[in-house]
């Protein structure tokens, strides 16, 4: 079993909806797996279930929450599971995003780090095996010139085996 952390942030009843049914259309991998949601450590088997959630807690006691404003899809990784991905960026909260990530691959999560591949703040939406099909998916986002507004105020420490991922620990912010 692999662990991670994830936040689900915060949304409007609306704003959820409207990401729930562009996923369900088109996120065949994920959206059966786990809802909406930014990933802060990526699944691992490195570290501990007891040492992740003290090194969480460790970090996010001083730090504040924060707003996340989606106004963007973009494409993502092309391979990913031989799949093209599609993502919400966030415009407002990005800078906190990183900078939440970077903290947290610190001290026991530090070689775990990734440093061939940066790091880009983001919510899937949608995949497809094809890139230039996905391209289409986040084209026809980009058309109705969104705006989804949420926040993060709690880090989930969640279990995945492939297949399925559940809470174990639920860290609010500051």
């Amino acid at each position: 079993m692999a662990l991670a952390v994830i936040n689900y942030p915060t949304l409007s009843d609306e704003d959820f909806a409207w990401i729930q049914d562009i996923r369900k259309a088109h996120d065949p991998l994920f959206f059966d797996v786990v809802g909406p949601h930014l990933v802060f450590i990526f699944p691992t088997e490195a570290v501990s279930e007891e040492a992740l959630i003290a090194h969480v807690r460790r970090h996010v006691a001083s730090v504040a929450p924060f707003e996340v404003v989606f106004r963007c899809a973009v494409l993502g990784d092309p391979d990913f599971m031989d799949h093209a991905h599609a993502f919400l960026v966030p415009d407002e909260g990005f800078s906190d995003v990183v900078k939440l990530h970077d903290l947290l691959y610190t001290g026991p999560l530090r070689p775990e780090l990734r440093l061939d591949l940066p790091f880009m703040p983001h919510v899937g939406i949608a995949n497809t095996p094809e890139p230039e099909a996905c391209k289409v998916i986040v084209d026809a986002i980009n058309a109705e010139n969104f705006e989804i507004r949420g926040r993060v105020e709690a880090l989930d420490v969640i279990g995945y085996d492939g297949a399925r991922v559940w809470t174990i620990e639920t860290i609010r912010l500051g």
